[in-house]
Order: structure tokens, then C-alpha cells, then sequence
């Protein structure tokens, strides 16, 4: 499998494409601001065709180009029903003082507006949309309708799960008590060599993760939950 991906924007938003190999169709996770030029960059380098956009919640900074790229391919964004809302507005809804701000921000007309073919996703669906089985995981917490993407070795966990951190849970839709039940239910169980990619910062596995990240382990030490689960 071809994944690719860069940090992208002042926020640093890591964006990614993945596809099964060079000169297949593929999917576009998370295109922030300024993610645009990446996405053609890798899109040259390997010769791929893209075949839908996937959100793995709808802040700013993860939907800021959702709209130009699914308005250039012709192709859908996907974002979990519960964060649905967002897409109207993606300024106003994740960062509303600022909105005139990030408004002025915008390169084109398309950016921050809505994507014209959004589909959307539920907890536990089962998409193969490129070749690439994978499942949705919904694990609100940092938003209303964040998820995961589990594949069999890979997880892209947008902000629920950073290397040695978490999503922050105070802006608006954010809920520090379903982030807690969101990691004991979507992240603790999860085999240990599943690879991480989150949404900000470098890549980790579940196993380093819950051995370090601060927040796993006090979650591991009140529930007593095994360090080491055999599957998910």
C-alpha cells in the first residue's frame, strides 16, 4: 500500500493520500490549508487518480480545501454525520471570533465553503472504496462526529490521538468525558503494532502509546485495563 502524507498550513495539519500503488485511484484524508500544491505534488510523483475526500472531523484545519479538491476531481468528501453541520460554515463553527480572519485567509472562492457531493459516515461502517478495507470508528470527544480510520495495519486518527498527547477538548462540540470513554472504547484495545498517523506531529503505534502517553496510562491505571491486548 502507497501512503503519503505531509504537514500542510499554519496549523500543521498532516494530510495524507493513500491508494493501493502507483497509477491507482486514491483517497485524500484531512486537505487543510495550503495542503492543495501537496496533494498535486504526490498525486504527480505516483500517478494516481482521486476517488473521494475523507474528514476525520470537520475543524478548520482539517476541511479547508475539502471543497476545491472535490470540486476538481469531481469527487466526494465523507465526513462522519454528527459533524456533518460543520462543512456550511468551517469557519464559524470551529473558530467563530476569528471567522472574518481565516475568511481573509482563503486563496480561491472554493476554500472554507461547502463541498458540493458530501456523503456521510456512521460508527462501525465498513468502506472499500479504493481497494483499501477499512472501518469507521466514531470516537467523539474533540468534536461531536470525529472518528478514526482503521485499517490492518494503520490507523489515521485525525486529533482524537496524538503521539504522547490527545485531542484538546474546549472548543465548541468538544467534550472531555466522550474523549475519556472514546479512548477506552477505540483506542486502549487496539493491537499494539497498529501504526498511527495522527492529524498533527509525527507517527506512532498504539503499543508506544499506551506505555507513555500520559493520558492512556492514567486511563489504563483507573480502569485496570491488560497492557497488552491481543486484537481489537
Amino acid at each position: 500500500m502507497l501512503i503519503a502524507g505531509f504537514p500542510a498550513g499554519s496549523w500543521g495539519t498532516n494530510c495524507y493520500v493513500l491508494a493501493t500503488g502507483p497509477g491507482e485511484p486514491c483517497l485524500i484524508i484531512d486537505p487543510g490549508q495550503q495542503s492543495i500544491d501537496g496533494v498535486h505534488e504526490i498525486l504527480r510523483e505516483h500517478r494516481l487518480a482521486p476517488a473521494a475526500v475523507l474528514l476525520t472531523h470537520g475543524h478548520i484545519d482539517h476541511v479547508w480545501s475539502v471543497a476545491p479538491l472535490s470540486s476538481e476531481f469531481g469527487i466526494p468528501a465523507l465526513i462522519h454525520v454528527d459533524d456533518r453541520y460543520r462543512l456550511v460554515d468551517p469557519a464559524g463553527t470551529s473558530i467563530g471570533a476569528a471567522r472574518d480572519q481565516l475568511m481573509a485567509m482563503t486563496k480561491n472562492s472554493l476554500e472554507l465553503t461547502e463541498p458540493d457531493d458530501v456523503r456521510l459516515l456512521t460508527d462501525e461502517q465498513n468502506l472499500d472504496l479504493v481497494g483499501i478495507p477499512m472501518v469507521v470508528r466514531h470516537a467523539p470527544g474533540h468534536t461531536e462526529g470525529s472518528v478514526v480510520f482503521c485499517l490492518d495495519e494503520v490507523m489515521f486518527s485525525g486529533d482524537v490521538l496524538f503521539a504522547g498527547s490527545i485531542g484538546r477538548t474546549d472548543l465548541p462540540g468538544g467534550d472531555h468525558e466522550a474523549m475519556l470513554a472514546s479512548l477506552r472504547r477505540v483506542i486502549l484495545p487496539a493491537p499494539d503494532d497498529l501504526v498511527v498517523l495522527p492529524g498533527h506531529g509525527p507517527q506512532s503505534t498504539i503499543g508506544q502509546e499506551r506505555a507513555t502517553n500520559p493520558y492512556l496510562v492514567s486511563l489504563l491505571d483507573d480502569a485496570n485495563v491488560p497492557r497488552n491486548p491481543k486484537g481489537m
